[in-house]
């Protein structure tokens, strides 16, 4: 029986309203270029490996360069913590072991999955970008569920000291220590990753959008920099950003989430974020009221001293 909402609406009907796509025949051409010079087994390991190490890197780019330019400081969430060349080699050489001997095993794995699946690689099954984009959602929604439960587990007493006190060595953190890791961290939060893939894969271009999704948000969730009206991410109802995840950091507890806030409010993990910033706002608005009164005082003064003359 055919879907009834077939013949009111599809989404081809708005698309036709949309104007053409630049990047679509450029794209195309470069997919097809690579599947038919590349084995399918390249692509999955040698191509995701890159397409990861760029993307970090070049996600990491902004925040390495804002620490050099003064006007970015205003932004600077942690301003009294500014970052050191010192922080940043631990935290790079660390990276680069992950990387290497942690993430590529993992990726290596993904020849065998798209393999076992039937997982296509072709142009002509790729899938449309409403489609790509519901699934690369779906991937977050799940990642974020398995993040929230398994990094608030992290942080039990008995076991926090051992793996995810490494991930806590910077208090106030720059992009580069998103996956600044114990390798068993990296494997046990890294597998909310792979669960919506293994649920929602279709094509092997999702791998390498959901990575790219990913990336762009851990980094700038972790960048130490607030730049709400620069930044897509905020268009995302729920999304939690650089100021949700950087108290995290600061005050160790609480905020368990990686993307969305809605597992800190259900569970009231985030009392203390919420808490602290008002707080500040407090602090904030205290200076204003107190040159109000000064001023109200000051006014009452003048008219004292007007009406003996």
């Amino acid at each position: 029986m055919d879907n009834l909402t077939d013949h009111l609406f599809h989404p081809q009907q708005v698309l036709d309203f949309l104007p053409e796509n630049p990047i679509k025949e450029p794209f195309a051409n470069a997919w097809i270029y690579m599947t038919n010079n590349y084995t399918k087994f390249q692509i999955a390991t040698w191509g995701s490996l890159i397409v990861h190490e760029l993307i970090y890197f070049a996600a990491c780019m902004p925040g390495i360069i804002f620490q050099f330019i003064p006007f970015m400081r205003r932004f600077k969430i942690q301003a009294n913590r500014p970052e050191t060349f010192e922080g940043q080699w631990k935290c790079f050489k660390l990276i680069m072991f992950n990387h290497f001997f942690i993430q590529l095993p993992l990726i290596a794995g993904t020849y065998v999955f798209t393999e076992y699946f039937n997982i296509p690689y072709g142009w002509e099954e790729m899938p449309h970008w409403y489609d790509l984009a519901l699934r690369v959602f779906g991937c977050a929604v799940i990642e974020d569920t398995w993040h929230y439960f398994l990094h608030g587990a992290l942080h039990d007493k008995r076991i926090y000291k051992y793996i995810h006190k490494v991930h806590h060595n910077f208090q106030s953190p720059f992009g580069m220590t998103a996956e600044y890791a114990h390798p068993a961290e990296t494997l046990i939060l890294g597998m909310g990753f792979f669960w919506g893939i293994l649920l929602l894969a279709n094509h092997m271009v999702l791998l390498w959008a959901w990575v790219c999704v990913r990336l762009f948000e851990t980094i700038d969730v972790h960048s130490g920099y607030d730049i709400p009206y620069l930044n897509p991410f905020h268009l995302i109802p729920f999304y939690g950003g650089s100021r949700f995840h950087d108290f995290h950091h600061l005050n160790f507890t609480g905020n368990y989430s990686s993307t969305f806030t809605w597992w800190d409010k259900i569970f009231g993990t985030d009392r203390q974020f919420k808490e602290y910033y008002a707080k500040q706002e407090s602090l904030k608005s205290a200076p204003n009221s107190n040159k109000t009164q000064q001023n109200s005082k000051k006014t009452q003064q003048n008219g004292k001293k007007t009406k003996s003359q």
